[in-house]
């Protein structure tokens, strides 16, 4: 299967949204839609019915918002954590919090020095929903976004990645600090270029690639001239 690096799925994307005139906040609710049909699935398997979204403040918190309206609307238990002050929460993440805001949903901000108990909360979910950070992460993590990936993995629950387990570099596959390990990976477009790199599965788990609505021409376009 092919694997795209880290400025490929930037161009890609790009391309999306300013050529063919696709709203960033559409291929958003792609992907929140298709990671929470798998994330559904995973829990039916494990006769789960519970899950922590745990959200940063960029467009990776932003599918953890999306999938947590679905997963509310189906009728599980969905609770976000947001691990970044909300008020640094712009754009299409932006959107889709207050729309979650407006229906009601649970959402609790956990930064700072409550950050050292998340994992006593997150103990009580079946699922962890990993959307801390996304493929533009490079190097090692640190404050906050460190603590809270320590945390996801002390809860001692299975975790699902959204896009790139948070803290693994999208091109290398190496984790230079603090890492999300998870149980599996739901990557959107296409798998990642570290995801090929050894150890890499270490973080990843399982991968499963959903499609976000761009067209494969597109894709094999700018895959093909990167």
């Amino acid at each position: 299967m092919t694997s795209f690096s880290r400025e490929t799925i930037r161009n890609i994307d790009r391309c999306a949204i300013e050529t063919i005139g696709i709203p960033g906040v559409v291929l958003m609710e792609n992907a929140g839609r298709c990671a929470a049909d798998v994330i559904e699935e995973f829990l039916h398997t494990m006769k789960g019915q519970s899950a922590a979204i745990v959200a940063g403040a960029g467009n990776n918190g932003g599918d953890g918002f999306v999938i947590a309206r679905h997963l509310s609307m189906r009728g599980g238990k969905a609770v976000t954590f947001i691990v970044v002050a909300s008020e640094k929460i712009s754009g299409d993440a932006k959107i889709n919090l207050d729309i979650i805001r407006n229906l009601g949903c649970d959402i609790r901000e956990v930064t700072g020095r409550r950050l050292g108990d998340l994992a006593t909360q997150l103990r009580q979910f079946d699922l962890i929903v990993d959307a801390v950070g996304g493929t533009g992460i490079r190097g090692a993590l640190r404050a906050d976004p460190a603590l809270a990936v320590e945390q996801i993995n002390a809860a001692g629950k299975p975790v699902i990645a959204i896009d790139i387990p948070t803290g693994l570099d999208c091109d290398t596959g190496e984790a230079s600090g603090p890492a999300v390990r998870a149980a599996m990976t739901v990557t959107m477009l296409a798998r990642k270029k570290g995801f090929d790199a050894p150890g890499a599965k270490a973080y990843t788990g399982e991968v499963r690639v959903v499609d976000i609505g761009i067209p494969a021409d597109l894709v094999e376009r700018i895959a093909a001239n990167p």
